[in-house]
């Protein structure tokens, strides 16, 4: 297993999640941090950085979370990066429907900022193990 630290790429069209997420994200828990408002600039930020980490909201203006992952994971470099869409609407059915897309996890809004760190990790490092095992 790797020790080193993931590249996050956060895309929320909300000011205040991104400020509470890089906080949480960045101060909390010493992750880098790359942040956007929308999918489109997701996915160009994926392209420049090819990131470790997905952290998508699902509902965003122009391309929403799923479609952005979608995207992104054409992408050289980042067709296995692990994904979470955070969302306020956290029904069973929705929770489905984007672990489906490809998403490792679903994180609910508002989120905890003091364990969002240790979260990401977590989910990170069990996609890391997974993608070493044989088979």
């Amino acid at each position: 297993m790797s020790d080193k630290t993931p590249l996050i790429l956060h895309a929320d069209d909300e000011e205040d999640i991104l400020a509470i997420a890089k906080l949480a994200l960045e101060v909390v828990g010493g992750l880098s941090i790359v942040q956007c408002s929308s999918g489109h600039q997701a996915i160009e930020l994926a392209q420049r950085h090819k990131p470790d980490f997905l952290l998508l909201d699902v509902m965003m203006p122009g391309i929403d979370g799923v479609e952005t992952l979608r995207r992104i994971r054409q992408i050289e470099g980042c067709h296995r990066t692990p994904a979470v869409f955070m969302t306020a609407k956290v029904l069973n059915d929705d929770r489905a429907r984007l672990l489906a897309s490809g998403a490792e996890a679903v994180i609910a809004k508002p989120f905890d900022p003091m364990t969002l760190a240790s979260q990401i990790v977590e989910i990170w490092r069990k996609s890391i193990e997974k993608e070493c095992l044989p088979g």
